[in-house]
């Protein structure tokens, strides 16, 4: 394919287009620059922007080049789009500690030597703003009207929006403007729920610069009915290591569901399309060849070679042939037992002879769920531990059972 449009769309990225047709012939006939904007609300980027981060890849991988934009300036505002309610407010401190680390975690996916890539901060721009010339100067270009039309507004407008939350979009539009008068910007990317804020950006560069702007959304990382993707019992799955491990975040994709393989190999990894649908195509136990696959791609883009390897390393020396869970026993759990303790439920399934053994192996360190050593014999088996509602308990150093939720 010629075109990364057709590349893109092909692996199921695009969602929206301020304007097609001319976004094909500007990627056609010229290599361009283009940016994509990361509030730093952590100090690690997660698996939502995992997908963002891949979308600015193949871009570069086809000669265009991408604008990391770091929103060390709109962070603290904070982004209505997605919130129920107003986002804490983060000191300059926390923000500055948040750069640090999603800027070194960016340096794994996009190419920054020779000027392939720019990594930028709106906070250069934006903290010192003089706010009465900014409002006669940007201010003047946006209707109110349309701004409380748009999705990120309106669904805050009965619990309420802040004015500060309110210029949110003022700022975001901002930075594409700077980003165009300073580097020659023509593209935002981003995710679709970030539509209403780049059309006001891709507007104002269009009414204020009289210059073509582009954008086009990404679609947001869900499973097969439509729930986000990367929530874990721990919480979200970060790309840091020590917040999520590589072992952690192998398992995650390695127990993904089935319709979601194709999914997640078109749009988290840079396996050719055709061998994608080959391998999604897969049935039965032989869809688990893809997932682990998948999971072995995304940890080694992610965590890279050498962690991937031990991750799957030690997936195959846990269930054998590494393949399926079919050689680990399998213990049924109902929903109605859910918040028994592990011990008990242990004990009452035969993993366990007695309770009294289910203590002292807890004493001894030596009752794990998953990759978590056991603390306390009364621990509640509840079901946010459950992935797919499978979960894996180890007694001892090489006993391994799979509670099974029904």
């Amino acid at each position: 394919m010629g075109n990364v449009l057709d590349i893109l769309k092909d692996r199921g990225y695009i969602k929206q287009f301020t304007h097609e047709e001319e976004t094909r012939e500007l990627l056609e006939k010229e290599k361009i620059t283009f940016y994509i904007g990361f509030d730093p609300t952590a100090d690690s980027l997660h698996v939502g922007h995992f997908i963002a981060m891949m979308f600015m890849s193949h871009m570069q991988r086809a000669g265009h080049r991408p604008i990391a934009l770091i929103g060390g300036g709109t962070a603290m505002i904070g982004d209505p789009s997605g919130r129920t309610d107003m986002r804490n407010m983060m000191t300059k401190e926390t923000i500055a500690e948040n750069v640090a680390g999603i800027k070194k975690q960016m340096e794994k996916f996009i190419d920054f030597t020779d000027d392939k890539a720019i990594l930028a901060n709106n906070a250069e721009w934006l903290l010192n703003l003089n706010y009465v010339e900014f409002i006669r100067d940007i201010g003047a270009h946006f209707s109110v009207n349309r701004m409380l039309a748009a999705e990120c507004f309106k669904s805050r407008m009965e619990s309420g929006l802040s004015f500060l939350e309110f210029n949110y979009m003022l700022m975001q539009g901002y930075d594409f403007l700077v980003l165009n008068q300073k580097y020659n910007c023509k593209m935002q990317l981003g995710g679709d729920d970030q539509w209403s804020n780049m059309i006001a950006g891709v507007d104002l560069i269009r009414k204020k610069e009289k210059k073509p702007a582009f954008a086009m959304t990404c679609s947001l990382l869900t499973n097969s009915e439509g729930q986000k993707m990367g929530k874990t019992a721990k919480g979200a799955l970060w790309l840091d290591p020590e917040k999520t491990t590589p072992y952690d975040f192998y398992q995650y994709w390695r127990n993904i569901a089935d319709s979601d393989v194709e999914r997640c190999l078109s749009l988290l990894t840079y396996i050719p399309m055709d061998e994608v649908r080959k391998l999604s195509a897969l049935e039965g136990a032989e869809i688990n060849k893809a997932k682990a696959l998948l999971a072995y791609e995304v940890t080694k883009i992610v965590h890279g070679e050498k962690a991937a390897e031990e991750a799957k390393h030690a997936t195959e020396s846990l269930f054998g042939s590494g393949e399926d869970m079919s050689n680990v026993p399998k213990i049924e759990l109902e929903e109605s037992e859910l918040g028994k303790g592990i011990v008990a439920l242990l004990v009452k399934a035969g993993a366990l002879k007695t309770t009294s053994d289910g203590r002292r192996l807890v004493q001894q360190g030596g009752l794990y769920i998953g990759e978590d050593k056991v603390l306390s014999h009364d621990t509640p088996i509840v079901k946010e531990l459950f992935n797919n509602n499978q979960l894996l308990v180890r007694t001892g150093k090489k006993k391994y059972y799979n509670i099974v939720l029904i």
